[in-house]
Order: structure tokens, then sequence, then C-alpha cells
């Protein structure tokens, strides 16, 4: 069984490392997709909404597809089509082409979100320990591999075609072999009345009081996240006049430092407890925003984004892990239903700055992040640990893991 685990906790991390490799592609290269196409500054805001939309929608589907798919099949199938997708983005040359192709990415991306989500919630369960926000490292880590595929791209004056083509080919048949080995580990025994009535009659108002304050983390996480994802890189070539190749290290930077939050995180909430990581992640990013909208010029804007990842790497696993404690008899269903606030953060956090900054400044709007991350230092008791504490005060004794004698991957 313990190899099993690790096997499949392994493919897993591939499946996160393969989605912010994509995922870091599309962004950073927004300005190109722009050029290429010729999309307006009125009309982007309309095409980076519609990918969170179609994306919760996906997720939504998910929640009730969970009911007779194993979420593994979900992520098998899901996957794939994203690689696909972001290759239609760059090989496609009218606008038309370009909105099926993103349409097909944020209908994928929904699907695979919430099953890789729902697959590391339930391995964490079995693992009897805090690891979620280690596939997260890995994701990041995907990132900073995107991102810098993407300066590549920029330097060399590349057609985005050519920079997503060998990307797609490498990937594409990895993780439908990876996906061999994912592991669907069964819902925990629910304890009390949460875990059932997440699938009762009168589960979504009862879901939604209880999920309500990690809705509200989730949503202002993401609407930091999609700031810095969708707006760094025209934030510092429009704002602090920096150049088009060095506009896409903002977000290089920004994975890198998520990488290293996220790679000691789990470390902190075993020891420390996820409350006391929430907190302080949450006040770090909101500083991380001041400095971007206060930064004089490119270097200094580095160091908000250098913040800005440190903060918010921490929310939103943390979140996810949460959600599973508590409703750990239907964690699948409460994950997916989670996640679509995931891009309920996107569609408010990218359409938002791009207004205010058109109608304020840009400078102006990188405050509003700020103040809703702030906001979610008020619910960060809804991380405390409940019955699954695994030793060190905030995790369960290791007596509880899976296996016998195994430390996991």
């Amino acid at each position: 069984m313990t190899d099993v685990l690790r096997r499949g906790r392994a493919s897993l991390a591939f499946s996160f490392f393969a989605q912010g490799v994509a995922f870091a592609l599309l962004v950073t290269r927004i300005p190109a997709i722009q050029s290429r196409y010729g999309v307006s500054d009125a009309l982007l805001p309309v095409f980076l909404a519609a990918v969170p939309i179609l994306a919760g929608i996906g997720s939504t589907t998910t929640e009730h597809l969970v009911k007779r798919v194993r979420p593994s099949r979900l992520l098998r199938w899901s996957q794939p089509v994203v690689l696909l997708s972001l290759l239609g983005v760059g090989a496609g040359g009218r606008v038309a082409e370009l909105g099926a192709a993103l349409a097909a990415f944020g209908l994928a991306v929904g699907v695979l979100d919430a099953s890789m989500n729902m697959l590391g919630v339930s391995l964490q369960r079995a693992y009897g320990r805090s690891i979620m926000l280690g596939f997260h490292a890995v994701y990041s880590l995907g990132g900073i591999v995107g991102a810098s595929l993407a300066w590549v791209g920029a330097h060399w004056h590349l057609a985005l075609w050519v920079s997503y083509l060998p990307v797609v080919a490498v990937l594409l048949p990895a993780v439908l072999v990876g996906s061999r080995w994912y592991v669907d580990a069964d819902p925990a025994p629910a304890p009390g009345k949460a875990g059932e009535e997440v699938g009762g009659k009168d589960g979504g108002t009862l879901v939604f009081r209880l999920l309500l304050p990690l809705c509200l983390v989730m949503t202002f996480a993401y609407i930091g996240d999609s700031t810095v994802s969708n707006w760094s890189a025209k934030y510092l070539q429009d704002t602090l006049d920096s150049s088009e190749q060095l506009a896409t290290v903002p977000y290089n930077v920004y994975m890198v430092t998520t990488l290293v939050g996220r790679g000691i995180g789990d470390t902190g909430v075993r020891r420390f407890g996820a409350v006391a990581v929430v907190r302080l992640g949450a006040l770090v990013a909101a500083l991380g925003f001041a400095v971007v909208a206060g930064a004089p010029g490119p270097w200094v804007g580095m160091v908000g984004f250098t913040l800005l990842g440190l903060g918010l790497c921490v929310l939103v696993p943390q979140t996810f892990a949460a959600a599973g404690r508590l409703f750990p008899g239907a964690s699948d269903r409460a994950v997916a239903r989670l996640n679509v606030f995931n891009y309920v953060g996107f569609l408010v956090g990218s359409p938002l700055v791009g207004v205010l900054g058109d109608t304020w400044s840009y400078r102006g709007a990188m405050l509003v992040p700020m103040v809703l991350v702030l906001v979610t230092s008020v619910c960060a008791g809804s991380f405390a640990p409940r019955s699954d504490r695994y030793g060190g005060g905030h995790e369960r004794p290791r007596t509880a893991d899976v296996g016998r004698g195994g430390n996991g991957l």
C-alpha cells in the first residue's frame, strides 16, 4: 500500500508540475497573445474573464461527475485537453480561433484543478500528515519553468506556436503515462452531520454556510494571484517602464518565491499550525501589494512581487486542506465546490484591476487586492485543525500514517 501511495503521490506531483508550466506559458505571454490577435485593451479583460467563468462551470460539473466517475479519470483526460488548448492559442490567427482555444482551456482547467486537488486532499488524509503544500510547490516549480520558457520566447522573438509546440510534445505523453499511477483514496468516515449533509437534500445551504470563510479566503487569494498572473507583465511594462523581455520576469520571481514558501510550508504547518501560517501569509502578501503600488521602478516592483509570492503561496493549499478536514466523508465534492471560488477570484480580480487601472491608475488598483488579502486574516480561525491533528500539537500521531513504516515520497 505504501508503494502505491508513493507512486500516486509522484504521478500527481508531476500533474501539478505540468499544469504550472502550461498556465505560466499562457499568462506570461498575454502581451504577445494580444498583439498576435489584435485584441484591444478594452477587449482584453473580456477574454481574461471568460476563462475563469468557463473554468467555474467545469469545476461545478466535476462536483456532479465525481458521484459516478473517479477523480483520477477526470484528471487523466482533462490535462491533455488543457495542453492541446494551449497549443491552439499559439497556433491560431483569428480572434474566433483564440476564443475557441481559450474556451476549451477554461472548461478543461476547471475539471483539472478540481480533480487534482481532490486527489491531493485524499492522499494527505491517507498519509496522515500535511503534504498539500508540497503539491502546490511542484506547481510553482512548473510555473518557473514555464515563465523561463516564455522569457526565452520573448527574448528570441519566437512565434507563440514555436514556443508552445515542444512543451506540449514533451508533457502530453508524459502526463498520459503518469496517469496510470493516480490513486483514488477512499473518503474518510464522516464523524458528524457535516460530512453527511454535503451530499444530502439540504447540503447546499449548509455547505455554503460552513464553507463561507474558506470561500472568502479562496476568492481573495485568487484575486491577488490573478493580479500577478494577468497584470504583472503589463504593469511592469506600461507603468514601471520596463522592456518586454523584463516584463516576463515578475511572474517568474513570484513563482520562485511561492516555490520556496510552499517547499517549507508543510513543516511550518506541522510546527506552528495552519492558523498562524495563514495569518502570516496574509500580512506578507499585503505588504507586497503595498510595495508594488509604490514602486518607483521595475526593480523595486520585483521586491513587491517577491513578497507577494511568499505571502500568497500558503493560502490556497491550506484552504483545500481545511475543506477536506471539514467534510472528511465527502471531501471530493467539498473541494470541487470550494474550487469554484478560485475562479470567482480570477473573474473578479482580472477585470477589477483593469477597470480601476483605466479609470483611476494601475498603482491605485494594486491597493484593492492588498485590502482584500488583509481580510483573510480574519477568517484564519477556520483553518484550525480539529480531530485530525497529526503530531507536534498540530497533526495526528504518526501511528495513524498509512503503510507500515513508510515515510512517504
